[in-house]
Parts: structure tokens; C-alpha cells; sequence
């Protein structure tokens, strides 16, 4: 690793106010993710996932939301992004890695072990099957995975009363905020705020979807895996 990349993440650590483990750990995740060929990201030198991955996670913790959070699912996660860096640091958490595919789940678990992580684990389940999480987290996060109206549908079974999804976008669309909106309306959460972020320097349009769980979600959810996608609740769709 090299010696920008460790000072980057030096700053980071301070930045956000990280345990002073938490770097060495977070350099360990970008040298396997550098070294295996079957990492599942296209960004894979350090010195670009630094910012694109590890910054881009870290934000978050600018939302009370995230920093105060106990029990946490990242849907999708992947190559473990925000997952693995919000358990580095939030070690009081408890992450589950909540990934279908075979593969993906391999390399969380094989991270899980090189990060020296005991506050983390993969699951290989889909997410509207995932039984065990029904009704336990507090936090749901999702980076990169699905529409919001998809995510709100997904994320709403899993949380407890006043617990939160935090989705990670791009530029606001506003078709896509009203389908969230409307999802959030069937569902029992509630849009609450969308969070300009500006992750490294030079970093532009990223937001955070900040949505609470203010009510009950109906019985009917979650749907049977694929009909989130297949059928999606929309703005146009009556609740």
C-alpha cells in the first residue's frame, strides 16, 4: 500500500472520529480487494477505491441515523461497500452483508477474516427471504443496488419502529424520488430528508436518501422474491 493511500486513510480515521484500528483494517480490505481477481468491483487499485469506496461509505456517518446505529443490514453489499466500512467503524454494530450471490458472499467472508472483523458477517440470502431479519434493524443501507421504490420495499420488513434506510445515489431524479415516496406511503416509512454529500474533493452530485420507519409495514411484505423488481410500487400505483 502506498504511502498516499495510508495518509488518506490516516485523514479519514480523522475526519471521522474512527477507532484507531480501524485504518490499518480498512488498508487490509483495499489490499485484497487490489490482490484478488475475483473481487466484485471494478474499481480496484487503492488509490481510486479509497475515495470511490471507503470516502464514499464514511460519509454517512454524518447522519445520526448511521453513527448511532446497533443493527445493521447493507443490502447488496457486494464488495462490502458501506457494509465492511461502517463495521470497521462502528464496532458496537452488528453488520450483516446481505448478498445472493454465491460468489460475492465468498469474498465478504473471506474480507470478514483478513479485516480481523468480529462485528460482521455475510448472509447468503436474498433479502425478501431473509427471515431472520425481519423487524430487527435499525439501520438498512444500500449502495449501488436498485431504484428507490425497490430499496424502500426491501428495507421496510427489516426495520424496527423509527429505524432507518440510508440509500446511496447519484444526481436526484425526481421521478424516481416520488416512486420512493410512494413506496415509503405503502410500506410505513417515511422520506425524511435527501443529504448532499460531498465524500472527497472534487466528488459531485452524491446524495444520501434518508427514509424512517414511522408506522406498520402490511403483512404482505416482504413480497415474494423478484416481484419488488417485476412489479414496483410507483407513484402512478395506488397504495
Amino acid at each position: 500500500m502506498s504511502d498516499e493511500v495510508a495518509s488518506r486513510l490516516e485523514r479519514l480515521a480523522e475526519r471521522f472520529a474512527l477507532p484507531s484500528q480501524a485504518p490499518a483494517a480498512l488498508e487490509r480490505l483495499l489490499g485484497l480487494i487490489a490482490a484478488d481477481p475475483r473481487a466484485p468491483t471494478a474499481i480496484r487499485q487503492a488509490a481510486g477505491a479509497v475515495d470511490a469506496h471507503v470516502a464514499d461509505a464514511l460519509v454517512a456517518l454524518e447522519l445520526d441515523a448511521v453513527a448511532t446505529a446497533r443493527q445493521i443490514a447493507d443490502l447488496g453489499s457486494g464488495a462490502g461497500f458501506p457494509g465492511l466500512v461502517l463495521a470497521v467503524a462502528l464496532p458496537a454494530a452488528c453488520v450483516s452483508l446481505v448478498e445472493s450471490n454465491q460468489r460475492k458472499c465468498e469474498f465478504l467472508e473471506r474480507a470478514v477474516v483478513q479485516m480481523g472483523l468480529d462485528n460482521a458477517r455475510a448472509v447468503p440470502e436474498r433479502v425478501e427471504a431473509w427471515r431472520e431479519g425481519l423487524r430487527r434493524c435499525d439501520l438498512v443501507t444500500a449502495r449501488a443496488l436498485a431504484p428507490l421504490n425497490v430499496l424502500v420495499e426491501y428495507a421496510a420488513p427489516l426495520l424496527r419502529p423509527q429505524g432507518a434506510l440510508v440509500a446511496w445515489k447519484g444526481r436526484r431524479d425526481e421521478t424516481e424520488e416520488a416512486d420512493g415516496a410512494a413506496a415509503a406511503a405503502a410500506t410505513g416509512l417515511e422520506p425524511v430528508t435527501v443529504y448532499p454529500v460531498r465524500p472527497w474533493s472534487g466528488a459531485q452530485n452524491r446524495h444520501l436518501h434518508l427514509y424512517l420507519k414511522v408506522g406498520s409495514t402490511p403483512n404482505e411484505y416482504p413480497r415474494r422474491p423478484g416481484m419488488a423488481t417485476k412489479r414496483p410500487l410507483r407513484a402512478s400505483t395506488p397504495a
